[in-house]
């Protein structure tokens, strides 16, 4: 009896043991998967709630944090203010390296124990990204435009929102979309200042060792700020005039 195979036939069968594996691979996979799920779905009440007191902090952060930045980066960015701007950014790049956890807990210590601290601390964390961007998106406006707008006798008001704001608004999204993506990394973190969210689960799940709980808080945060920034992008790209939108 011959014991050498033809070449063919052993890759057929190669091919064979192949295809089993990976169906029993799937196989495993899919039952592990269902599974996780399961023991996450446990968790589907807490999620919700925790992830509806979350955004609604980083929304009342975001909201606040552009009502303060937008115009302060207007300030910032008109002639005969550079020093001004200097310090201020300087100041507010001071404060953004100032870690998370060390900002809510002085803002605890001033503040108190619930979303207050919470609130403050992620409006703080945010606030650089939107100045920045707003006063590097005016700056950046060209010369020329200006001048033109002067020309044809534009107030300085008018030439502000008819002229640099349109030419820098594709900057300033790219500065909220930024800012609102830390801002929904760092909310878990309202949790050890009483602030509620999804740090409950997480916090929790470390404390008790159950890496279930730790998912069910960790990967909803993931899905929230990934879902946070794409609808600022969709924003982004229809609300930028065509004309100075580089995505359309």
């Amino acid at each position: 009896m011959n014991m050498n195979m033809s070449t063919p036939t052993v890759h057929r069968a190669r091919g064979r043991c192949l295809v089993v594996a990976l169906m029993m691979l799937a196989t495993c996979a899919d039952a592990h998967a269902d599974n996780w799920f399961s023991s996450l779905a446990q968790y589907r009440a807490d999620i919700v709630y925790q992830a509806g007191q979350q955004m609604l902090m980083v929304a009342i952060a975001g909201l606040a944090a552009i009502v303060v930045a937008i115009p302060m980066g207007i300030w910032l960015s008109r002639p005969g203010r550079g020093r001004a701007a200097h310090l201020v950014l300087l100041a507010l790049n001071a404060g953004q390296a100032v870690p998370k956890l060390a900002l809510l807990a002085l803002a605890m210590s001033l503040l108190g124990i619930g979303a207050k601290p919470a609130i403050f601390g992620l409006w703080v964390a945010t606030l650089l990204p939107i100045a920045m961007n707003t006063y590097e998106g005016l700056r950046a406006v060209p010369p020329t435009l200006i001048d033109a707008a002067t020309g044809i006798g534009m107030t300085r008001r008018q030439i502000l929102w008819r002229v640099e704001m349109p030419n820098a608004i594709y900057v300033i999204f790219a500065g909220l979309r930024t800012a609102l993506a830390i801002t929904v990394g760092t909310a878990p973190l309202a949790f050890l200042v009483g602030g509620g969210g999804l740090g409950e689960l997480i916090f929790t799940g470390i404390d008790l060792n159950d890496f279930t709980m730790l998912l069910a808080g960790a990967i909803p945060t993931a899905a929230l700020a990934i879902a946070t920034d794409m609808l600022v992008a969709q924003m982004q790209f229809r609300l930028v005039p065509r004309g100075v939108n580089p995505q359309r």
